[in-house]
């Protein structure tokens, strides 16, 4: 794998944001749809965020596995076609998402749907179905999936709650305990092993399709873990965690753009003493399975693996917090001799030291470059943006461009600074208000950055409501979704104008239809 070598464009939208009949994006038709957009609109990357089993909160950044995918991704279509489901079945489902409901209420019925398929699945497939799973078994049973199956059926069993709450024998891992619980819940553990299947065998159609249409998918590998995954689970080692399984220190960032009080993540810290002596093998490891189902991958908050931020497990705020050394260059150095060249962007905002960026330099991983942020300072100009990074009008933590521009219900900044950002971006674009977000799109794309992304949202020019983050906040995040006719062929082919005039690389046209 390898970062495009031709000045490239694309845009970022997470796959549950994806239209589709079931209210949760999805790998099946609509996937294979957004490639097809993608493709007649010359752009050549699809990023999205991470794609693991989310638990409360439903935030990417915190899945429970980062082995695993997310079964909520996987595709009702396929599942009835293969007849683990049935229309009726679905019908709820399909007429919750009609009436367009929080996201949130989606999710226990169609996690109740994708679990009846799984059980149908071991019940009714036939001999070269099953050959097929149990294949896939094989290969991932102990570097991963059997540890998530025995996490993910526990979990269950203790209400949802985070394992250092569970009964102590399973909560330590005690080899007896498992043994018998996974004696005793063998269904259970089986279904969730074949949710996992379905999962990987929809992905690598979806990693077929791009590649046919000259796409490359763009994942996200979060720095940190979460407590309350199998990872932190099944490998406590790699952690600095009390006896009890609570973090000592958690990760956090200090005051920044996006918060006074800095931010609080509440991830248990590595024990990166502990990685080095291991070569950095489990890092490795999940980095050799993310690139295998990504073509380049975003390392989120880079600059930790220079210096970390370290929080006192006790605190409210990481305003509490101090600097840490991190692993530096062994740890990119022992994945590159393993792995060869990594298809590595690095998120390098927020608080950036020399130290990082000579890190990054020396690994010559690209750094990422925001619209955003950078036109609020009036004497930085688009071509001091480097060649070897990439460059967004903002990112799934930003406001929409639209609402940044022109201000919205929440916003921190005073009225006095919204105007002073209107008129240094105005001055930079030689635009006017009411084309700001395509001027600002087009000057991305005209940007020496060899890649220049784009958040769907400011492809469809949206306000603040379709917003899909806000860091600090619990709630109302990762929800915004695409509606069905929002990709049409005339979005495409304006696009692909702007992607050819600024000369990266542009594709067929789509007729209007």
């Amino acid at each position: 794998m390898a970062l495009p070598e031709h000045r490239s464009a694309g845009i970022c939208l997470h796959l549950t944001a994806l239209p589709g009949a079931y209210g949760i994006g999805e790998l099946g038709a609509s996937a294979h749809r957004f490639i097809d957009f993608l493709s007649h609109a010359g752009m050549r990357i699809w990023q999205f965020l991470p794609t693991g089993p989310t638990a409360y909160g439903n935030s990417p950044y915190q899945p429970l596995s980062v082995f695993a995918g997310n079964p909520l991704l996987i595709d009702i279509e396929a599942l009835l076609d293969e007849s683990l489901l049935l229309p009726d079945e679905v019908a709820p489902l399909t007429e919750l998402a009609r009436n367009r409901v929080d996201f949130m209420a989606l999710v226990p019925l169609k996690t109740q749907l994708i679990g009846r398929a799984c059980r149908r699945f071991i019940e009714r497939a036939d001999p070269a179905r099953h050959a097929k799973f149990d294949a896939f078994c094989d290969a991932h049973d102990k570097a991963w999936l059997h540890d998530f199956a025995l996490f993910q059926t526990l979990k269950t069993l203790h209400h949802e709650r985070a394992w250092p709450e569970w009964d102590e024998p399973v909560r330590q891992r005690d080899g007896a305990a498992l043994a018998a619980f996974a004696s005793q819940a063998q269904q259970s553990i089986m279904a969730a092993k074949v949710a996992q299947f379905l999962f990987a065998e929809q992905w690598q159609k979806l990693q077929e399709h791009a590649a046919r249409r000259g796409v490359l998918l763009f994942g996200d590998v979060p720095i940190y873990i979460a407590l309350d995954s199998v990872d932190a689970w099944a490998n406590r080692k790699l952690l600095l965690l009390a006896a009890n399984g609570q973090p000592l220190e958690v990760a956090g960032v200090p005051p920044d753009y996006f918060s006074d009080d800095g931010q609080l993540w509440g991830n248990p810290l590595y024990d990166w003493e502990f990685q080095a002596s291991t070569n950095f093998e489990w890092w490795t490891d999940r980095l050799r399975y993310a690139t295998a189902i990504s073509d380049m991958l975003r390392i989120d908050h880079f600059r930790g693996f220079e210096s970390y931020w370290a929080v006192p497990a006790s605190s409210t705020t990481a305003r509490d917090g101090q600097w840490r050394k991190g692993p530096g260059d062994a740890i990119f150095s022992a994945m590159h001799k393993a792995l060869g060249d990594l298809p590595i962007v690095a998120e390098d905002l927020g608080m950036i030291t020399e130290e990082v960026n000579e890190l990054r330099e020396r690994h010559r991983f690209p750094g990422m470059k925001v619209l955003q942020f950078l036109l609020e300072d009036p004497a930085y100009t688009i071509e001091q943006i480097p060649e070897n990074s990439v460059c967004y009008t903002g990112t799934h933590d930003n406001d929409t461009t639209y609402g940044w521009f022109h201000g919205s219900p929440g916003d921190v900044r005073s009225a006095e600074q919204i105007m002073h950002t209107q008129q240094t971006v105005l001055a930079t674009t030689g635009g006017a208000k009411e084309t700001v977000v395509s001027d600002l799109i087009r000057l991305a794309l005209a940007s020496p950055a060899r890649i220049a992304m784009f958040p769907m949202q400011d492809i469809l020019n949206l306000p603040s409501d379709s917003r899909f983050n806000t860091p600090g906040t619990i709630g109302c995040n990762w929800q915004w979704r695409l509606r069905s006719g929002d990709l049409d062929a005339v979005l495409a082919n304006r696009v692909r104008e702007w992607v050819a005039s600024s000369g990266r690389s542009a594709a067929t046209v789509l007729q209007s239809r």
